[in-house]
């Protein structure tokens, strides 16, 4: 192998993964520019490929190679600050669970499920709620299809809330323990919904449940990322502003990492429950080197964790994704303290946001009706 045109290749991704990282900084919504926020773990498993390569090479370092190490050395150290949080490298953010004898009524179980419309294989998800069990099941993108599929397991849960659409943006909510007053929202775009209702744990304990799936920045949907940056900033000032207890779940189509979700994080004051612990990579099923973590779950700070797993592939883009909480408000002082704090910045630029994003929204919805007309 010739070493000149190995060397030369370690440059070209050194160089690239630096350029890269540098992009994601550029303040636009655009999905070319926010798009790479998604695969930092990608980037950073190259970027380290790059890094030990020129090392490798260092005693035909000149200037320019020097300059490019310092570079990548600076990058890869910012992409390795976002994603080390989901490692056990990390504190965690949320506490492990105690053990109690009267557990069961303090847990609550809840299973999030992209299950891609065009999915035909509607029994795999069936079979798996039978043998899980969860209290909560959120599935997305489902149609009327899938809610004659879903028929089956409605004998365990007598508390729903069915939005069926074929638009890829279908939402229902199946729940064991009592919905109380649920409402269907389109807060930024007319054909996207999200479920908000307060539900009642089995201890008795009111609290509320968001179920969001706003629409992601990609050439063939949003150009650019506003109207999610908007709907996932406004539930979580609701949520702050009405000093709810709260958990927030669904495929938010943004990554943890991401610029947006911490400010959410923040602005909002609920936890993330991956934090200190692992990866829970959901998105894309197939392709296991470009995969990251798109269906999420935060609450507030009197819940720890019993358990939060990725569970087996439906047959969907996603894999389905269950998390255990448990009802510990004894605990919730200690754990406000983990809970990162919106600053004067987080909250001008979250009701700048909120304003862009109605803004989008209406344009996007108008181009939703065009479209539909088209078709009619």
């Amino acid at each position: 192998m010739d070493l000149s045109l190995f060397y030369y290749g370690i440059q070209w991704l050194a160089g690239f993964i630096a350029f890269v990282t540098i992009w994601g900084w550029i303040p636009l919504d655009n999905w070319w520019v926010r798009g790479v926020e998604f695969p930092r773990i990608q980037i950073m498993v190259l970027g380290i490929v790059a890094w030990i390569g020129m090392l490798g090479f260092w005693s035909e370092w000149q200037t320019g190679q020097w300059a490019l190490f310092i570079v990548l050395s600076i990058t890869l150290a910012f992409q390795l600050r976002m994603i080390l949080p989901y490692t056990k490298l990390w504190k965690k953010e949320v506490q492990k669970a105690k053990d109690k004898s009267d557990k069961q009524a303090h847990h609550i179980k809840i299973m999030v499920s992209n299950v891609l419309t065009p999915n035909d294989d509607t029994q795999k998800l069936v079979a798996l709620v039978e043998q899980k069990q969860p209290d909560i099941l959120i599935t997305l993108e489902t149609d009327k299809k899938w809610e004659k599929a879903l028929h089956q397991i409605e004998s365990d849960y007598p508390y729903t809330v069915k939005v069926p659409l074929d638009n890829l943006y279908g939402m229902h909510l199946y729940s064991k323990l009592e919905l109380i007053e649920p409402d269907i929202k389109y807060l930024i775009i007319d054909d996207i919904p999200s479920i908000h209702t307060q539900m009642r744990l089995q201890s008795g304990r009111v609290i509320w449940l968001y179920c969001l799936h706003p629409m992601p920045p990609s050439p063939t949907e949003a150009d650019k990322s506003t109207t999610r940056d908007a709907e996932l900033l406004m539930v979580g000032k609701h949520i702050k502003e009405n000093d709810q207890t709260a958990i927030l779940a669904g495929d938010l189509n943004d990554v943890a990492w991401s610029k947006t979700t911490r400010r959410f994080q923040r602005i909002s004051g609920l936890l993330d429950p991956r934090i200190g612990r692992h990866f829970i990579n959901t998105f894309h099923v197939k392709y296991p080197f470009l995969r990251w973590a798109l269906d999420h779950i935060f609450h507030s700070a009197c819940f720890t964790v019993v358990d939060i797993k990725r569970m087996p592939s439906i047959g969907s883009d996603h894999f389905p994704v269950m998390t255990t909480l448990q009802y510990e408000p004894e605990e919730a002082s200690q754990q406000e303290g983990n809970a990162p704090t919106a600053e004067a910045n987080d909250i001008k630029e979250t009701d700048h946001k909120i304003h862009e994003g109605k803004k989008e929204g209406k344009k996007v919805s108008e181009e939703h009706r065009q479209e539909q007309r088209r078709f009619v």
